[in-house]
Parts: structure tokens; sequence; C-alpha cells
């Protein structure tokens, strides 16, 4: 067998072998990933970027191939070296907005992923009118940090391993006194502890709805169900929503029309409109139920803002045709990411099974850390502070909207939500795009609209972001400087 030679350097005339070329798209491939994180705000203006050596390591790429991308940075003016120190994001690279950032994003506001995109965002100089939370403060008196060493004594063997089915039993415990409360009469296997009240509605549509089924909806309504039903291949049939509850008569015709299985809808504190049920409307939606073999899906994420005497569908018809779901990230934290579905025993045990399918698990830490709260004697005085916060608040954000001449949809005694029309102001996405500039953050009518392309003059405002004084303040000042008629 020859001997192997060693490859020789290419004699002057002869063509180079193209193989050493090879990690120029590669260096490439590098300048756009490490461009990207730039754009995108991993590393911001003044960031020093890891070494060469590190980069190398990290992606297992020759050293001269990092060097190759850092000078593609360089000439790009997203990267400046500085001898003997390293490589550094240029100080005007910020400038260089990913593309969901641009100016005209507002163009995009009637896509639900748009809004639920914007509510994830901390806008920290801006005013976040159109937030679906209450202020962070009001949540402050129920630290976490308080009941760590409570939730690990709790039965720290458990914690390194998937919960149970339907969720942690002395939660589920505490939810059946937590629901008897609101005449809601429930065992703990009627419930389902799920990673938020989202996932519960997740679990409701894939159990019942199949690709091309109809589901009725409020509209306005919740946007982020209009998205799952979207993505569900659900047909929404709109009912429109009153300041007194469904438009029974629109309900009514769709029943008899549609024959659908379900009926998404939020009994308190409607979002988006602040609306709440009447008892009379109550009956009346139970009647029909029953009548055209209809469940309804009765969400209550704002419980604990309401008294434990408001009309609740499922405190009137004890689970037989309502699926009622619930959560705690308004009261508690929505980083716990804990809701539950209540419903009848065979169906909560279907439920627990799909969950158990779809998600193994939803999480024990979170359930027990709610739990433990739950049970603490300060949990009583914290909702006594919230609906209190939250009546001050309302009234005083209507005055600030009469103020301002808005038309307000109802006017409820509390509400984390009103639903309002500027005077002037017959598009609520262009009047958005308008009071962004001057930062204040809206949320426009027609993302809560079934039509997400209709045009509307609504807009739903957190009334504890309309107290704020900067919000009258720039909203005002908008108004004003509007050019007469």
């Amino acid at each position: 067998m020859p001997a192997s030679k060693t490859p020789s350097a290419p004699r002057p005339g002869n063509p180079v072998d193209p193989r050493p070329a090879r990690p120029a798209p590669i260096a490439e491939g590098l300048a756009q990933l490490i461009g990207q994180q730039i754009a995108e705000g991993a590393y911001r203006p003044g960031d020093k970027l890891p070494s060469l050596r590190e980069l190398a390591q990290l992606h297992r790429y020759a050293k001269n191939t990092v060097v190759v991308a850092f000078e593609i940075l360089v000439a790009r003016g997203l990267v400046v070296p500085r001898r003997g120190s390293g490589f550094y994001v240029a100080q005007d690279a910020g400038a260089r907005k990913p593309q969901d950032e641009e100016a005209g994003q507002l163009s995009r506001a009637m896509d639900i992923v748009w809004l639920m995109r914007e509510q994830l965002k901390t806008h920290p100089d801006a005013v976040a009118a159109g937030d679906g939370f209450p202020p962070v403060e009001w949540l402050a008196d129920m630290r976490m940090d308080r009941y760590q060493q409570r939730v690990t004594r709790t039965g720290l063997g458990a914690l390194f391993r998937y919960g149970g089915r339907f969720g942690y039993r002395p939660l589920r415990d505490s939810l059946v006194r937590k629901l008897g409360d609101v005449g809601i009469n429930a065992v703990p296997t009627q419930l389902v502890l799920t990673h938020g009240a989202n996932e519960a509605m997740d679990l409701v549509i894939r159990y019942f709805l199949q690709p091309g089924a109809v589901a009725l909806v409020d509209d306005p309504g919740y946007y982020p169900l209009f998205g799952k039903l979207k993505l569900a291949g659900v047909q929404m049939v709109p009912v429109p929503r009153l300041p007194d509850g469904p438009d029974m008569a629109a309900l009514e015709a769709s029943l008899r029309r549609h024959r659908p299985r379900l009926f998404f809808t939020q009994s308190l504190a409607h979002n988006p409109t602040g609306s709440d049920l009447t008892p009379a409307k109550a009956y009346k939606l139970l009647q029909l139920a029953e009548r055209h073999n209809l469940i309804i899906v009765e969400n209550d994420p704002l419980a604990d803002f309401k008294p434990t005497s408001a009309v609740r569908l499922a405190a009137l018809d004890q689970l037989e045709r309502v699926i009622y779901l619930g959560s705690f990230s308004k009261s508690f934290s929505a980083a716990l990411r804990v809701g539950f579905i209540a419903c009848g025993g065979a169906l909560a045990s279907d439920l627990a099974d799909l969950k158990a399918l779809v998600h193994v698990s939803s999480s024990e830490y979170s359930e027990r850390m709610v739990d433990v709260m739950l049970r603490e004697g300060h949990y009583a005085r914290h909702l006594v502070r919230l609906r209190q916060r939250l009546e001050q608040a309302t009234a005083q954000a209507l005055d600030v909207l009469d103020g301002l001449g808005a038309r307000v949809f109802t006017r409820p005694a509390s509400s984390l939500y009103l639903w309002c029309a500027f005077p002037g102001e017959d598009d609520s996405l262009a009047l958005a795009a308008s009071l962004l500039k001057a930062k204040v953050m809206m949320a426009p009518g027609r993302v809560f609209s079934v039509d997400s392309g209709a045009r509307s003059p609504w807009s739903r405002c957190n009334v504890g972001a309309v107290i704020e004084p900067q919000f009258q303040a720039r909203v005002s000042a908008y108004l004003d400087a509007r050019p007469a008629d």
C-alpha cells in the first residue's frame, strides 16, 4: 500500500483547491445569527460579545471562521473592536429594530397574536391602557417569597416528579371550599387543575370540537379564545354582547340555525366590555341551553374581584350544563400559571386523561404554592383590598373618561375593563396608532371581534392605567391637537 503523501501547496498558476474557501458560508451564517440576536435585543448597544475562543468552542468552529464572522459584523456597523478587550455591540446598533417592531406594526393590530405579544411586553415609559392585568402593586402584598419554604415542606420528594392527572389534591380540596363560597357545590373529582385558564380552554376545545364544528362566542369577546378556535378549524358564530349580557334574540336564532354544541361566555367582569350578566338573562340562558342541548363554558378569571353573591351560571346550574373555568393569574400572579376546570365528574375524568395525554401534568410546584397562599390567613385580607381598589379605580376611571368626553359601553360598580369610544374617533385602530406615538398603548376594538377586519370605535381600557395622570394628560393632548373639522 503506497504511503500517503502530504498535500503540497498549490503551485503558482495552478487552480487553488476550493475546499479552504468552505468556511466563508459558515462565517456568514454565524454573522447573521449574532446580528439577529443584536436586532432582537439579546445583545444591547455597548454589550461585550463572547470571545473568539468561547464562540469557537460553543459552535465547534475554527477560530479563523469566528474571526471572519466578526469582520463581517464590523463591516456592517453592528460590532466595534476594542484593542486588548474584545468586540462590543455598536452604540447605534439598537436602531436596527426587528421587523415586528417597525413603525407599521399597528397595521397588524387586528391580528390576535399581535396583541398577545404586546400584552407580554414591558414598556416602562408607556401607559399600558389596553393591558389585561391589574397593576402589579395591587398584587404585591401576596409576596410569593414568603411561602417558598412552606411549599417545599409540603412534600419535597414529590416536587421532582410529575403531578397527578387531576392535579394537586390539597389544592382541589381548597377549591371545593372556594367554589362553595360562590354557591358552586363540587367535589374534588369534579376539578381538574390546568396550566392557567388558557390550557383549560384548549382541553375543552380538543374534547368537544372537531374541525368544521360550530361554537358560539361573545362578540366582542376574549381574543385568545378566538385564536384557539381558529387554530382548531372551528367556525365561530358571534353572539352580540349587550350591557346586561348576551343578546338573547340573536343567541336563540343562532341556536336554531347552527345547533352548536358549546357557547363560550364570561358572565362577570366581561372581557373586554366590563359588563355583568343580569339574573334574568342568566335564567333565560340556562333555559335555552336545556332546550337546545347546549353546553355553556363559563370563564371567570376575575372571580376574586367580584362579590361572592354575584350571578354565576355555574352556581345556578350546579355544573349540569355549565363548565366553569377559573384562574389565579389576575389575583395572585400570572407567572404561577394555575387554573382549573369544574364540571361533571365523568367529564372531569375524561379531561384529566386528555390533559395527561397532551401535557402530561400541570405544575405541582405552582399548585402547591397557590394552595399555601389560599390557606394563609392573609388571603382573605388580600381579597378585601383587591375589591376595594378595583371599586375605587373604576369610579375614578369613569370620571377620567367622562372628562375626556368618551362614551362608555356600561358603567359597572367595579370592573378591570371599561369599553369606551372617544369623541370624533370612529376607528380605534387608527387611534391606537396615533396614541402609540404619545406612548399610550391601546387595545383597539377590532381585536376583540370575530370579524377582525370590522371597523370599530371601541377600545378596551384598563382602569388601573386610566387613572394614571399620564393617561389623561397624553390622551387629552392628542384630542386637543386634532385639526378642527
